[in-house]
């Protein structure tokens, strides 16, 4: 029986580049395709796909709540994560989310088919560079205590937390009682700390890390 997959990826041409190599694996069907995490999850629930690849870094609903999405309404479906993202940050939000699976876009077509095969049969498939840290992470015992972007400071980090509920530098000011310019300086470092270029980015990034969702 084939594996059922929906490819999800905001990038036309790697979705497309990526459903033709799922296409010619004799035991795979590629029953749709999305373009965002909120049209994934509604694909998903019609569709009833074994599996989902799923991006991260994506429009309307990031990659994460969306695998969240999936996971707790159809548990029996796997998502294998496929993304550029390599961060710890991005790695543990999305296993915490449900991810049965986590490779880098690097993979070529044979690692690909076989975690697609491993998660489909419940099992968990890690890209090889990112599998070490997993296990790390998990057998620690610090999967509750390790916080998103170390390289923040505690205050800057809470700053992007409430980026990343959508509140605005004044709001966030008047929230931590600084004054707006204060507050305009933590933007400013938090987003040269973790390589975004606007505001959209760091929100982007910071609910793949698990931020602004409480």
């Amino acid at each position: 029986m084939s594996i059922r997959v929906l490819v999800v990826d905001d990038h036309p041409l790697y979705r497309e580049g990526l459903t033709t190599a799922l296409s010619t694996m004799s035991d795979v069907e590629v029953v749709g395709e999305a373009g965002d995490g909120a049209a994934a999850v509604a694909s998903a629930a019609t569709l009833h796909p074994d599996v989902v690849m799923m991006d991260l870094h994506m429009p309307v609903m990031n990659g994460v709540d969306a695998t969240r999405a999936v996971t707790e309404a159809q548990p029996e479906v796997a998502v294998l994560v496929l993304t550029m993202l390599e961060g710890d940050d991005s790695v543990f939000a999305a296993v915490r989310a449900g991810a049965r699976g986590y490779l880098l876009k690097g993979a070529d077509r044979a690692e690909i088919h076989r975690a697609l095969t491993a998660v489909a049969h419940g099992e968990v498939v890690f890209s090889a560079t990112i599998a070490p840290r997993v296990l790390s992470y998990f057998a620690t015992g610090r999967s509750r205590s390790v916080e998103p972007f170390p390289e923040l400071t505690e205050r800057e980090r809470e700053v992007l937390d409430l980026v990343a509920r959508g509140l605005t530098n004044l709001e966030i000011a008047r929230r931590l009682f600084l004054s707006d310019k204060t507050v305009r300086n933590h933007v400013s470092n938090v987003f040269a700390k973790i390589h975004v270029a606007g505001r959209a980015e760091a929100v982007a990034r910071a609910r793949d890390a698990g931020l602004g969702t409480a």
